[in-house]
Parts: C-alpha cells; structure tokens; sequence
C-alpha cells in the first residue's frame, strides 16, 4: 500500500508540472500572437542613418578622450509612432569611438538613466579593471572614466552594457555603438576608407515592435528573443545611395539572440577582409556571411560592374536595405589586402588544456555545470601563457539549445579546429566570439595579455544573464 501510495504521489507530481508545462507553452504562443506582427514592407523610403563620430576632446594626436552619456529617449522607428528607447549622447544606438594602436584613451561615462550600466568595450584588449564587466558598475547619476592605452592592430570592435540582469534589456532598447581602431598601416592598406562615402557600419538588430511602434521585451520559454523587425543602424525599411565603386561595410550583428545570414539580391560575391580581431591574412571570396550575436565581419563589395540600379541586402531571404547605385563606375581594383600586424598565438611544448561545456535549459544556463556567481573565479591563467580551450555546447533534459556563440573578454584568440577538423576560412582570422553549434566542439588557442578578471559567456544575452558565465582571473 505504501508503495501505490508513492507512485501516485509521484504521479500527481507529474500530473501538475506537465498541466504547468502547457500553460507555460500556452502563454507563450498567446504573447507571440497576441500584438500585430510588423511586416516589412519593400518601400524603403528612409535613408540609412549613420552613427556619428564622436569627437576627440583632446588636442594632442597621441592621446584621445571622448565622453558617452548613457540616457532615455525617444525614437520613432515607423511613422509618427514614437517608441522609447536608450542611447549613448543620442536616443538609440551610440556614436563610433574612433582609436589608434599605441594611443592613450580616456573615455568618460555617465550614467544618466534610473538603474545601473556598465559599458564594456567588446573585442578590446585592456586590463580587466578597464573592461566595464559587471564589477564596473555605474551607479545612477554616477561617472566612470577608464584610461587605457590602445594594445592591438586595426580592427572593427563595439560597445555596450554588461550589468547583471539589465544588460540584455539596455542593449535591446539601444545601448551599443562601435569602436574603430586604426593602426599606423591604416593608410597604407589599398581600402575605402572614406566614412559615409565607401565606407560603411552596418548594426543589424532584430527587435519586436507593438502595434502603437513601441518596442516589446518578451523572451520565450527557451529564454531568447526573436524579432518581429529588422534594423539597420536603428533605421527600419532603409536606403543607402553609393557610387559603383568597391565599398566596404562593417557588419555588426546586435541581436540579443539570433545568427544572421547576409547575401546579395543579384547573387554576386564579395570579400570578406576580417574578422571581429582584424584583417584576415587574405580576403576570402563568398556569397553568403554569417555571423552569431556580437561577431563582426568587414566585406567589400566591387560595384562597378554591376548595372542594376538598386540592390538590395538581403537577410536569409528578407530584403533588410535597398542600396541605390549611380553613377559611372569609379575607382581601381583592390585586390590585395596586406597581412595583418598581429602575429599568430604561440603554442608551446605542452600548453595547458581546458575544456567549457556550455549547456542549457529553457531560460537557464550553465558552463561546467555552474551558474554564475560574481564572487567566485572559475578559471586562473597565467599572463602572456598560451592555452587550449575546447568548447562543447548541449542541449539539457531533452530540450535543444541551438547552439551559443562563446565570448572572452580581453583577449583576441584563434579557432584551432572545429569538431575535428581545420576551421572555415571565415574563421580563421583573430576572434573573440564563437558560435558553437549544439553538439559540436570547438578548439581555441588563447592567450591573455593583460591582467585583470574577465568574463566568458554565452552572447545570447539573456542566456548570459541567466548563469551562463564564468569568470577568469589572469595572473601577473
């Protein structure tokens, strides 16, 4: 008796967590369907904003110092539809920080909104106290200036909030912008580098839009957040006028959640000529790009042979930015893109190994089988000593993750291999994010240069702030 007893405990268990299971899932479909879905419309009346760059406060060509004021604002995405939003010196998105290898850089960051922010400058090799990670915290209606001197060659790099639990909603509602650093090969290096005219950013983000045009943060049960909408530099439906001639975009792709995969209307290629740590050691010919949240990708496109008057970008098969061609074809061949500056990452005899496993459960997440925790160090690595990390990805309890792109904090490292084999050519450039597939393994070399603690994490945002983060303590 005792025993049925407990069988129909553990059915009635059951019973209520299957009934809650379905409730859950019911919620869910009612809050994807409940608000008009946008449709992106072909019109594309809107010209392509540009972010600004922001001006060096400071006279001295070795040194460079910029203000950022994190703050509310409103921004209207559709027609007389106003939406509140955040930006950094504006109301959505953030002005580029232009830098230069060797140069020192201060950058002053106030905090203008009613709860904590932190900017961390993603891709950027600096000490961990200078990284603006969670310990980096900015207090409403407080200041942090971190100074920092540029420690790596020329490289396409972004910026955003990296507080506990509000870092994905700040970034959703627009707290990002990008950093451009320069080396002293910049202009030796046969590229468009004309800001606006041949040279190009390019932030995509996918956000879900209300019908009144406000924007709506609602994760599903699997605790990421597809968008109704596509942005271009927080423009909707965008245009961009541009001669025939060979131009460079700089993609960045924002997403809290998504991978992206860009390609051209009329089918042509392009050249990819780096990834998210710099120029590749030779352009790589393609027709499609992808990229996981937080990886960036610098392409050329050669128009002067194209004849169409307009084509457009497309994301899979969604056109996200109608470029309007005109003109008579201008300008020479670039066909060759000097190596990069940085050196490949030494491995010695026997390099240490290391191994994150990266998995998740609905909303939750977990590396090694730990949730974060602020005031624990998960990893210790000596300074300047060479590592070999592999990084697997699983699904948890019967439920797919779809895969996380993996991110370290103050460091460029190098794909070694993926699942065996030799890494794409796309991925063969200095990174610091990762996609890693569900069951797949990657392997990187790593080394960290400067001290400090730093963050590894999923860059799906809200996986993130969720427990799928670690820190790592380099030690002088």
């Amino acid at each position: 008796m005792e025993h049925i007893k407990k069988n129909k405990t553990i059915i009635a268990i059951l019973t209520v967590l299957l009934i809650s299971l379905i409730g859950l899932w019911l919620s869910v479909i009612f809050n994807m369907f409940s608000e008009k879905r946008i449709v992106l419309s072909n019109g594309f009346t809107t010209a392509l904003k540009l972010p600004l760059l922001l001006e060096d406060e400071d006279p001295d060509p070795s040194v460079a110092r910029y203000t950022l004021n994190a703050q509310y604002g409103e921004t209207v995405f559709m027609k007389n539809l106003p939406a509140s939003t955040m930006g950094y010196n504006g109301s959505y998105l953030g002005p580029i920080l232009k830098m230069k290898q060797g140069e020192k850089v201060s950058i002053r960051v106030n905090n203008e909104l009613d709860e904590e922010t932190t900017v961390h400058w993603h891709g950027l090799v600096v000490p961990g106290e200078q990284d603006g990670g969670p310990h980096q915290v900015i207090e409403p209606g407080e200041s942090w200036t971190p100074s920092f001197t540029v420690a790596q060659p020329a490289a396409t790099l972004w910026y955003h909030p990296h507080a506990l639990r509000t870092t994905a909603t700040q970034v959703y509602f627009g707290l990002a912008g990008l950093i451009y650093v320069e080396d002293e090969s910049q202009t030796s290096r046969s590229l468009p580098d004309e800001y606006g005219v041949n040279d190009f950013p390019l932030i995509v983000q996918d956000r879900n839009f209300n019908s009144d045009g406000s924007i709506s943060y609602r994760t599903d049960m699997m605790g990421i957040l597809p968008g109704n909408t596509v942005l271009v530099n927080g423009t909707l439906n965008p245009y961009l006028d541009i001669r025939r001639e060979v131009v460079r975009f700089r993609v960045l792709n924002a997403s809290n959640s998504e991978n992206f995969v860009f390609r051209l209307s009329d089918g042509s290629s392009f050249r990819q000529i780096a990834t998210d740590g710099g120029f590749m050691r030779e352009p790589l010919l393609s027709k499609t790009l992808t990229l996981s949240p937080g990886e960036r990708a610098e392409v050329l496109v050669d128009f002067r042979e194209v004849s169409a008057e307009t084509v457009n970008l497309l994301l899979g098969n969604t056109p996200i930015l109608k470029l309007r061609l005109s003109g008579n074809p201008t300008g020479e061949a670039r066909e060759t893109i000097p190596q990069p500056d940085a050196a490949d990452i030494p491995i010695g005899a026997n390099p240490r190994e290391r191994v994150f496993i990266l998995e998740s459960m609905g909303i939750t997440g977990t590396i090694n089988g730990k949730s974060f925790n602020q005031h624990r160090i998960d990893e210790e690595i000596a300074l300047n000593e060479t590592e070999i990390w592999t990084i697997y990805s699983r699904g948890g309890m019967m439920m797919q993750s779809g895969g996380h792109p993996f991110h370290v904090h103050g460091t460029q490292f190098q794909v070694i291999s993926r699942n065996g084999k030799e890494p794409p050519k796309e991925e063969q450039g200095f990174k610091d994010t990762v996609f890693v597939d569900e069951g797949e393994e990657v392997r990187i070399k790593i080394r960290f240069t400067q001290p400090g603690v730093f963050m590894y994490h999923c860059h799906i945002l809200e996986h993130e702030e969720n427990g799928m983060m670690g820190q790592i303590k380099v030690i002088p």
